[in-house]
Parts: C-alpha cells; structure tokens; sequence
C-alpha cells in the first residue's frame, strides 16, 4: 500500500538525521497536511527528555506520534489501489506489442475453488488405493484457506513454510502438519533462520539434487501443499515412524496422476459450468484484440479436448478463428528450451498426423513442438511478443531471460489482496505499525534500564501488530507479497519474469492498446521521496484517475 505515512516517516527520520532545525523548513504547497503533522511531530521529538523522567518522555513521543497517525489516517484511508488495475515492474507500452500469446489454465480459463477441492480428494484417494497409506487420511477435507502460492516444503524435514526475498525464514510461518512450529525449534534446527542458497530450490522451485526446498509456484499447488500437511499430520499425530522424502514423493506422484491419467480433464469436461468461470471477461479480451488486428496464440500443458471443450464454453464453437496458432500439450518449460522435438498436427478426435510441419496454420492445432522452431517458422521475436501466464517460472522465466518476450503473470490473489489493503482496518493497522517502528528507530539510543522496559513493550507491540496484519490475509501464512517487511522470494522471482501484472486477463479492458505502463519510482532506502501522487486527489484511483473509477 502507498500512502502518507512512508512520506511522513522517511521524511522526519532524515529530517532528524540532517539536523535541520523546524523553524526554518519550507513547507510545499503539494503536501501541506502532511508536512504539518511532520513538523509537530519534529517538534515535539526534538525536545530532550527530562532528567530522570525517561518514561514519561518515551510515552509523551509515543502519544504524540500515535495522535499524529490518527489524524493523518482519514486523508490516507482515500488513497484506494484499483484491484482492478495493471501493475508494472518494467516500462511496457501496448502500441509496441504486435503479437500475443496466452497460457490457458488460469490464464484464459479461471477455475472455481471445487477444482481444487477435487484434486485434493482425488490425490488423497489415490494415496489410499494406489499406495496403501492409511484408510484414515479420508476423513481430512481440502481446506482452500490453508496455503498460500509461492511457499517452500523442506522436503527432508516435512516443514511448509514462507521465505523472504533474502531468503530469511518468516518465523511464525513454519507448519509441521497443520500446527506451527515454536520460533525456537525452527532456529534450532537451521542454526538461524536464514536457509543457504545451496539449499534452495532450483531455476524452475523444483527439489532436485541438492536442492532441499521446493517451491510451489503454481496454482494447482495448492491443494498438493494442503494434503502433504493433512497427510504430515496424520502420521504425526498417530507416533507413525515414516521418511519425509518418500511421503513427499508420493504426494507429488499422486497430484501429478490426477493431471496425466486424465482424471482432472474427464470431470471438467463433464460438468464444465461447474468449474469453470470468468468466460465472458475472457471473450472480451480476445475480441477486443483480434479487432484491433493483433495476433494470437495459445502454448498450454493442456490436451486437445479439454482445450476445445473450455474454449467452446468460454469463446464458442469458433474460438480458433480467434487464434493464429494453437499448441497442445507443449510441455512448457522444456517447450522453452529443448531443440529436439517437432511439432505435429492434431486432427479431429485427437487423431495425431504424421506429416512434417513447414508452417502453422491458422484453425490448426499442433500438439509438442519446441519455441525455436515456433520461432522459425512464425517470425514472431522479441519485445513486439507479449505473453500471458500464471505459473512465474514455467510460463515466463525463460521467455523474458532468453528470448526477450514481453511478459505479463496472472495473478488471481492479487484482487483479494488489495480489497484487504484498502479496508480502513489495514490501513490503520499499517500507518501504526510504520509510525511505531520510526518511533523504535528514533529512540532505541536510550539504553538506560527504564527506556529499555519501555521499547521492550513497543517491540512486543510492533510484533502484535505484524501478526495482525498477516491475519488479514491468511492466518498461517499472511499475504503472498510481503513477509514482515521484505517482499517474499515470490514477488522476487514476479518481480524479475514479469514486466506487468494484473488479477486477470479482463484488466486489459480497462486500457486502450496505445497504453504505456511505468512502474512507480519507489524511494530507494537513501532517497527522499520527492513526490508522491497520492498528494493529488485526480490520481488517488491508481491508474488514470476518475476514468479507472467506473471499473467494476
């Protein structure tokens, strides 16, 4: 959330560091309000305590900075983010972008929660009849408020937990089972809670030869990480003697049948109004393209059928007119990066033809194939290439890395995210929470015992209201974006792979394809922030003001 109180913090804290003194500071027109409460805020911590009364000056500032936040708090509360909205992390403008290319699970195609709620019961039958675990693991139900997306599994040590982008550990986050894991233990066993590079997952979040962590990046994952807790559990709580790696092993073997074995496409296609939902935002989209002359193509994991039989719920019978090319179960991300395999037709019913491949059709459907040869034969290269996708590294690692593909993440969470970010409730809690943390920043240079016994509590407080905020989002975990303070390993890896993001396809709508998107110049720790849009009430609806107003 961007508001007044990064302003009011970073500016008093310099201001203090400076030694500027208050009664020669100039105050812009642009941010009055907000320079105000600054300077009496200055003011009051600039006055030294008084000899023997550390208390009494430590709890003065406290309330004086907490009735500063208060009344800043209204004018910070307007400053909504449109869920709605693009985000950029690179500068992209749509008039350069000739060509578009779509994933289809979660890219195209938006599932409803009963999907996973199927795949979880699905897997954890398969355990029981295809694995002999014990019968008892069916009275565990999928619970889709347990994990988030973008977590790390230990593999050795059975240990779901959060990691930030510097690869700390968020402690308080660390799940053996579906019960946390005490601060102390977790310290313990990793002698700190920083987990080497060497341990970590590989490019791709896969656990591999010497790599301990996997991480689940994709949304399908989610039910996969549920059960492997549910299933952790049970053996815990039962004094059940079993290795980590082959429990692991065979969840990972069943959540991956449930997709091969066609068990997950069977029952969409045979109840498809039931899992399937946004199509009509979908078609939008892909008309409001194809009318203005662009190009489109479709790379999915996907099969033929279950790709038809959505996209003529979604689009209709005629969806391939739509598109330039179609590719089929391209095994992305080898697709990406392995030269070897050619593309081959696929004809009515799923019939494979033999004939080499000299071009893409247009109204065709080719099944594998490798992205030179695509590259070859479409022309299709670089930054007039934008690609769509949920998943950070199948989809998008290697298209921006290698091949210079514009790149844009689908990332359904993000609009319940920021209607959280933008409830009165969060954002008091997080203008505190930052005003609270100046405070500790501030002060902690009284080290005498009676200041100690009062910053112990502001600490003690600070860490309350972490734990608060983080409830807002998901009890175990919190949001996908932030730990405490750092951005989580996954927005990192967003953040690198992709240029924009969005909660879906159908933001698109909302801007005209001449579109320029500039990421915000965030003051980096030894800047200033010189200004702030949030000052202005024409740009508070982030982006284009009263216009981004009648999204809905």
């Amino acid at each position: 959330m961007t508001s007044a109180v990064p302003l009011l913090s970073r500016w008093c804290r310099a201001t203090l560091t400076a030694g500027k003194k208050l009664t020669h500071i100039a105050e812009p027109a642009s941010c009055k309000g907000v320079w105000r409460q600054c300077v009496r805020t200055l003011a009051a911590l600039s006055n030294g305590p008084e000899p023997g009364d550390m208390r009494g000056y430590l709890n003065s500032n406290y309330k004086e900075v907490k009735q500063s936040i208060n009344e800043l708090a209204p004018s910070i509360s307007s400053n909504l983010l449109n869920p709605y909205a693009i985000f950029a992390n690179n500068e992209m403008s749509l008039e350069d972008i000739e060509v578009y290319g779509f994933d289809y699970d979660y890219t195209l195609a938006f599932y409803s929660k009963d999907l996973h709620t199927l795949i979880f019961n699905t897997a954890r039958d398969l355990l029981i009849n295809e694995h002999r675990y014990p019968k008892e693991i069916k009275r565990f139900e999928y619970d889709p408020n347990f994990a988030i997306r973008g977590l790390h599994y230990d593999v050795h040590k059975a240990l779901l937990m959060k990691i930030d982008s510097f690869h700390y550990i968020q402690l308080g986050t660390v799940y053996r089972g579906l019960n946390v894991v005490p601060d102390s233990e977790v310290i313990e066993m990793y002698e700190g809670s920083h987990v080497p590079l060497e341990q970590m997952s590989d490019f791709y979040g896969k656990s591999s030869e010497g790599n301990t962590l996997k991480q689940f990046m994709d949304i399908f994952s989610l039910p996969e990480m549920t059960l492997l807790s549910c299933v952790n559990e049970y053996f815990l709580k039962n004094n059940i003697d079993y290795e980590p790696v082959h429990l692991y092993k065979d969840v990972k073997e069943a959540i991956r049948d449930v997709h091969v074995k066609g068990i997950l496409y069977r029952a969409v296609e045979a109840d498809i109004e039931r899992y399937i939902c946004y199509g009509e935002r979908t078609q939008a989209v892909l008309s409001k393209l194809s009318n203005h002359g662009k190009k489109m193509f479709l790379i999915t994991n996907s099969p033929s059928s279950f790709v038809n039989k959505g996209m003529n719920f979604i689009v209709g019978k005629d969806w391939r007119d739509l598109f330039d090319v179609v590719i089929v179960q391209a095994d992305k991300p080898n697709f990406f990066n392995d030269k070897r395999r050619p593309f081959r037709k696929v004809a009515e019913r799923g019939v494979l033809l033999w004939d080499k491949i000299h071009q893409l059709e247009k109204g065709q459907t080719y099944k594998q194939g490798n992205l030179f040869e695509f590259l070859k034969l479409t022309g299709w290269r670089g930054s007039k290439v934008l690609y769509f996708g949920d998943h950070i590294y199948s989809d998008l690692a290697d298209l921006t890395l290698k091949h210079g593909w514009r790149t844009g993440a689908i990332i359904p969470e993000l609009k319940s995210e920021l209607k959280i970010m933008n409830t009165s409730h969060y954002i008091k809690t997080m203008a505190w929470l930052q005003g609270l943390t100046g405070l500790l920043e501030r002060m902690q240079v009284y080290r005498d015992a009676e200041s100690q016994m009062v910053l112990q509590d502001w600490i003690k407080e600070r860490q309350e209201m972490r734990d608060l905020a983080r409830t807002m989002f998901n009890r175990q975990f919190g949001s996908i974006f932030r730990t405490n303070h750092n951005p989580t390993y996954f927005l990192r890896r967003l953040s690198r792979f992709a240029d924009i993001y969005m909660e879906s396809l159908s933001s698109l709508l909302n801007y005209d394809l001449h579109h320029t998107f500039f990421p915000k110049r965030t003051p980096l720790q030894h800047e200033l922030p010189v200004f702030s849009e949030q000052q202005y009430t024409a740009t508070l609806r982030t982006p284009l003001g009263r216009e981004m107003a009648q999204i809905k």
